[in-house]
């Protein structure tokens, strides 16, 4: 007698473990039931990515490129499962690509952007990129797994911690990348995924006082919305693409403090 194959359950990923929504709901995406965050899904991840903020942040710049340079091993160990659920494998190279690629960013992106200053007096001045805090990243619907690294990495490579809204018609490449982080060397907390309708998600997100920042990268027609709601606590809003690769995305999710010393005799 045949038996009947037992289906994945597509959860969550927030503070390092896989909920279900609070609320129950699923919907269908892809032919299969994915979980359908709620507002109080999006309230535990902020507090959860609130949480792991200090430790990813007090990380030395190398050792978080080396944090994501697992992230990439743990990818192409799982090439064929994401191929399967994004594009092909081309899609997956790309991707594993761009991690190893801000990887080698980590220690290196604050002499581009910091600076030593020139100033009339007998000090030092210097401007140092410091993370924002805690990012909000609306990820595009395609494609689904390089257009979620290329938005999440950026900001991982400068020390934020990151609550994302997946593709919401295609999230199945997102939760698989989800159970690569929660077996890498990230800490739990530092990279939360949500699924489902991001019209009802992303509302929350650019309205909550305690993100930092959002990237609109994938809000569609919301965008004004979206900028709207985020003036209210200053949030910065970040006009993302779905595949860029550049130092000054790391920028994007940086503050600069400028630094005076008086010059020693």
């Amino acid at each position: 007698m045949s038996r009947l194959p037992v289906k994945k359950t597509y959860k969550l990923f927030i503070g390092g473990a896989f909920p279900r929504s609070e609320s129950g709901r699923t919907y269908e995406a892809e032919g299969q039931n994915v979980a359908r965050a709620s507002r109080k899904d999006v309230r535990d991840a902020v507090r959860a990515a609130r949480g792991a903020l200090p430790k990813w942040a007090g990380m030395t710049a190398y050792n978080r490129g080396q944090v994501l340079y697992r992230i990439a091993e743990m990818v192409e160990a799982r090439a064929a499962e994401f191929a399967d659920l994004c594009s092909g494998r081309d899609e997956v190279e790309r991707t594993i690509d761009r991690v190893v690629w801000y990887a080698g960013w980590a220690d290196k992106f604050a002499q581009v952007i910091g600076s030593s200053n020139p100033v009339a007096g007998p000090y030092f001045n210097f401007t140092v990129p410091e993370p924002t805090g805690v990012v909000a990243t609306l990820a595009p619907d395609e494609p689904p797994l390089l257009g979620l690294v290329s938005r999440v990495a950026p900001a991982l490579t400068g020390g934020n911690a990151v609550v994302v809204v997946a593709s919401e018609t295609r999230p199945l490449a997102a939760i698989e990348l989800a159970e690569a982080l929660a077996t890498s060397d990230v800490p739990g907390g530092v990279v939360n995924i949500l699924t489902g309708n991001r019209a009802e998600l992303a509302p929350w997100l650019a309205a909550h006082m305690d993100v930092n920042a959002i990237d609109i990268a994938g809000a569609d027609g919301i965008a004004p919305e979206l900028e709207r709601a985020a003036a209210d606590n200053v949030k910065r809003v970040v006009r993302g693409r779905a595949d860029a690769q550049s130092p000054w995305e790391i920028a994007a999710f940086m503050e600069l403090k400028t630094v005076w010393h008086p010059v020693g005799r």
